[in-house]
């Protein structure tokens, strides 16, 4: 099946994917991660895309920004990848690929599935078994929410900001957020988009964004028997 061209245009948050080739590990240290956060952060300012969550696993990435240029995704992403193999490589004395060969991004509606998504994003070390409380965990965005932690290339989203006029309460309440679990459903939908490349959000979101890019963003429905 041939794949759908990527849509990432100015202005949305786009939920973006990267993993290591056949699932292999691509950061077997601390200082590994450290290094593609540099480079994160060099892309960003670089390329003008804001990062407002991300995690680093063991095999793979992932990042919810918002471009403020069309297309800028795909120069992020190849900034990123070119700088962090080339390092990787000639940490660990190896040759060739270290991701996937295309990473995997969709657009996300702001009103009612960013932050959802974010909490996705931030709890993927407590899914994997990594740690009890996303706090734990160094290589996310969650303390940046939750604490206030200062991390140079985290630009906050509307949605997290509305939260609260002040930061100390908009802290507070993203930790209510994580108190209670996110609907299975919804769920399903994050991950079926990301997997598919197709947007998250309501139909009316997806309607708009088909018009708008001239491409499809829900999945063909199956046609009687």
């Amino acid at each position: 099946m041939a794949r759908l061209k990527r849509y990432t245009p100015k202005g949305i948050p786009q939920h973006v994917i990267q993993r290591g080739n056949n699932r292999q590990v691509c950061f077997g240290s601390d200082e590994d991660m450290a290094a593609y956060a540099y480079w994160l952060h060099e892309a960003a300012v670089r390329y003008d895309v804001r990062i407002h969550s991300w995690v680093l696993m063991t095999n793979h990435v992932h990042l919810l920004v918002t471009p403020q240029e069309d297309d800028a995704i795909s120069r992020f992403m190849q900034f990123i990848g070119r700088h962090y193999v080339r390092y990787f490589n000639h940490q660990y004395q190896r040759t060739g690929t270290l991701f996937e060969g295309r990473f995997k991004s969709c657009p996300v509606q702001s009103e009612g599935y960013f932050l959802v998504c974010q909490q996705y994003i931030e709890l993927n070390p407590v899914r994997a078994g990594m740690v009890r409380d996303p706090a734990d965990y160094h290589w996310s965005s969650y303390r940046c929410h939750a604490f206030g932690q200062a991390v140079a290339m985290w630009e906050p989203h509307e949605q997290y900001v509305s939260l609260a006029k002040t930061q100390l309460t908009r802290e507070v309440r993203y930790r209510a957020l994580f108190a209670g679990q996110v609907e299975e459903a919804l769920l399903s939908d994050i991950r079926l988009s990301a997997k598919r490349g197709m947007a998250l959000g309501c139909e009316r979101f997806k309607e708009e964004l088909e018009v708008l890019g001239g491409r499809r963003q829900r999945l063909l429905k199956r046609g009687p028997k």
